[in-house]
């Protein structure tokens, strides 16, 4: 199966199953970190035709769980042409499914309900939404979906399609409002993440842009955490450390992204055992780089290119325990030197 595939020659692979005869679990994530982190748009799969949502546009997989070598299932990645005065077939999934505008512009129907984009918004399309994608313009969109479907699909919650008549009238009764058992207060949360909903800030990390995470409950999205990081020519990120993977869409420029692998030793509790060499990943526009689970990782722009980053993790992490970032070097731009050891600041991602 080729990288980015997401499908096996039977069908869309959803949901990716771990079967193993010994309780540890390191040769997966062997054959996890020993695959290549980074794919460019000639990896890409067109999907176009292989589900019926793709009607009316064209769609290429650049990450998915059927991936051989595998790389994650906490997040889905795919991405969207919609062709110049096009529109895309209208339907629903239980799943959030957040997209950021690379070129273009166009508008969405969620619910009934308009909402118009731009190149450089991010879009958010809400859990259990019916909605469809237009473009009326001249020149092709393109857009970069990154989501965390395989979360709602291993909680059971698969009740997608494309709009049609429902065909079972005798063995039920009439339409009740399904949004009654959604989290109140989310129907006045923000869709659409424009350049004039998030400002730009300096930190550890370096210059970021929050789209959507735990610190912008204004925005209706519940399952990807998304920002853009700017990284100026020659500069570098903040060097950190966290238990989610990432992936990173190149958005501009070019540079590369050193990992260092983390170890656990499991003896009186857990501790941490961290690469002494890193391994070196080279990124330009158009690429996705991989960060897998437990790494330390620090972005590098190249001499007169500055680096445009757009990063997407799933927010279960944060749920499950693991909400923090530790910073063992500042970027340049902070102003700080924080080192390991040092008192633990609070991280971007905190």
């Amino acid at each position: 199966m080729a990288a980015g595939q997401g499908s096996s020659g039977e069908g869309r692979v959803f949901v990716r199953e771990m079967i193993s005869q010994t309780y540890g679990l390191d040769e997966f994530r062997r054959r996890q970190l020993a695959a290549p982190r980074v794919r460019s748009p000639e990896d890409d799969v067109s999907i176009l035709g292989k589900q019926g949502y793709t009607e009316g546009q064209d769609a290429w997989w650049r990450v998915g769980p059927g991936d051989d070598p595998f790389w994650t299932q906490t997040l889905q990645v795919h991405l969207v042409e919609l062709p110049a005065r096009g529109a895309a077939k209208g339907h629903g999934h239980q799943n959030e499914a957040p997209f950021y505008i690379l070129e273009g512009a166009g508008y969405e129907i969620h619910d009934d309900q308009r909402y118009d984009w731009i190149k450089g918004d991010l879009v958010l399309v809400h859990t259990d939404s019916v909605h469809q994608h237009f473009n009326p313009y001249d020149e092709p969109a393109l857009t970069l979906v990154i989501k965390a479907k395989a979360t709602w699909l291993f909680a059971g919650l698969m009740q997608q399609g494309s709009r049609k008549a429902f065909d079972r009238e005798d063995e039920f009764g009439p339409r009740e409002d399904w949004s009654r058992i959604w989290t109140p207060g989310v129907t006045g949360l923000k869709k659409i993440v424009g350049k004039d909903d998030a400002s730009w800030e300096t930190t550890q990390l370096g210059r970021v842009r929050v789209l959507c995470g735990p610190e912008r409950p204004d925005v209706r999205q519940f399952s990807a955490d998304v920002f853009e990081l700017e990284i100026p020519a020659g500069s570098r990120s903040g060097k950190h450390w966290k238990m989610a993977d990432e992936i990173l869409y190149v958005v501009e420029g070019e540079g590369y992204s050193l990992h260092w692998e983390v170890q656990a030793e499991i003896a009186e509790k857990y501790y941490a055992r961290i690469a002494t060499e890193p391994t070196r990943h080279e990124i330009g526009k158009g690429d996705t780089l991989y960060v897998p689970q437990n790494t330390v990782v620090q972005h590098f722009a190249a001499d007169g290119s500055p680096l445009l980053l757009l990063s997407a993790q799933n927010r279960l992490f944060k749920k499950l325990g693991y909400d923090r970032v530790h910073y063992l070097e500042d970027a340049p731009e902070f102003g700080g030197a924080d080192v390991l050891g040092a008192p633990e600041p609070a991280g971007i991602l905190d």
